[in-house]
């Protein structure tokens, strides 16, 4: 699954278009490498979004195989990272 419907889908970020936008931005990393908004995501990767008050780090537990998952299984398909 590409890294913008990824963050979209596990309700990481309300709207596909605004994870495309920060993906476009230069944001969003994958593995700690800059990503592309076609980057496709795989179950283990790293994947930190960077903020002005800070950076967050998730780790991709599942990926999905709908559109959007329920907000209380959410925490099935990333674990956030300190």
């Amino acid at each position: 699954m590409r890294v913008d419907k990824w963050l979209a889908a596990v309700n990481v970020i309300k709207r596909r278009t605004v994870a495309s936008d920060m993906v476009k931005s230069g944001v969003v990393f994958v593995n700690d490498m800059k990503a592309k908004a076609s980057k496709q995501v795989s179950i283990g990767d790293k994947v930190t979004i960077e903020y002005l008050k800070g950076a967050k780090h998730y780790e991709v537990l599942q990926v999905p195989t709908t559109k959007t998952i329920p907000k209380s299984q959410k925490d099935e398909y990333f674990k956030e990272l300190l």
